[in-house]
């Protein structure tokens, strides 16, 4: 059992957790990771405790049912292998409550430790719904790990940076943006993505700044004709998000789109960027606003992170 002088033995079962943990300087306490760990690339060396409950290849609307069945029936989507975790002998597990698809589930998280009897373990839930939770959130991972400061430096860092792009935008018309974070069925970021793209000097169409992200109907977006379509799905890299072309190209009216008839089609890495509330929020603020506004943004992203449509 760890001392109280000991340095923290940390499991991180979500993404974005992870990244905050190696950006505030103490990656050397993680013991563990989740399946969906993947940045820094030292995490890799780390053993994965979790996995998915479903095969999660296919297209949008196979890998949609089979979530969908499982959520239905009240479980969440991946599993967490309790030996394994005990087996580390962690003090700090970092969870989230948000969502039942992003990551292993804090009831999960539960049962998995409440046989531990007498040995203290500190189970740390986030809840990402808007920039400012995210940011909460930072800081409550530093607690956990008592480096508050660092988690003050890291919310400091990215609200700068944040900034600098809304300061490099400012003044300039804004386009109006659709972005979809779910292609079949279609869905809309919510969450943080209708500030950042304010911030990167857009105008959002759907989505709710703090509420989850929510499905909308085809007829509705194109109805609405934006000026940008941002195509970002929870989970996907930018080569599988490149494979969800063809089922926007099906859709009735997409070549008479605005934004298709002028290339402002956009694809991004919604995995590492987009859809993880994490320290990285400051990448996908710059890589919107190189969409937006190239002229005053760059496009230091193109190609790894983001690309056009491809003509």
């Amino acid at each position: 059992m760890p001392s109280d002088t000991a340095p923290p033995r940390v499991v991180s079962l979500i993404a974005s957790a992870t990244e905050m943990v190696w950006a505030m300087g103490r990656g050397e306490v993680q013991v563990g990771r989740s399946h969906e760990c993947d940045f820094p690339a030292e995490v890799a060396r780390l053993p994965a405790l979790t996995a998915p409950k479903f095969k999660v290849e296919g297209s949008s609307g196979e890998i949609n049912g089979r979530v969908s069945r499982i959520v239905r029936d009240g479980l969440s989507v991946c599993r967490v292998d309790a030996e394994a975790l005990r087996a580390l002998d962690p003090s700090v597990i970092l969870t989230q409550d948000h969502c039942e698809v992003c990551a292993v589930s804090l009831a999960d998280v539960a049962a998995a430790v409440c046989a531990w009897a007498g040995r203290p373990v500190r189970v740390v839930s986030l809840k990402p719904d808007s920039l400012a939770t995210a940011c909460a959130d930072m800081h409550k991972v530093a607690d956990a790990l008592s480096v508050p400061e660092a988690g003050e430096a890291l919310v400091w860092q990215m609200r700068q940076r944040i900034a600098s792009v809304t300061a490099r935008v400012a003044g300039r018309p804004r386009p109006r943006v659709a972005f979809i974070e779910w292609v079949d069925p279609l869905m809309a970021g919510g969450n943080w993505i209708p500030e950042l793209i304010t911030a990167a000097g857009g105008a959002n169409l759907f989505g709710e700044a703090g509420r989850r992200s929510d499905w909308i109907e085809w007829q509705d977006l194109a109805a609405a004709d934006p000026d940008a379509i941002v195509v970002a799905p929870c989970g996907y890299g930018l080569a599988r998000c490149l494979q969800e072309l063809p089922l926007l190209e099906a859709r009735p009216g997409w070549a008479g789109l605005a934004a298709a008839r002028s290339g402002r089609v956009y694809f991004a890495d919604g995995n590492a960027y987009c859809n993880r509330p994490g320290p990285r929020l400051a990448d996908t603020t710059e890589i919107l606003a190189e969409m937006l506004h190239p002229a005053a943004a760059g496009r230091s992203h193109e190609g790894t992170a983001w690309v056009a449509k491809p003509r």
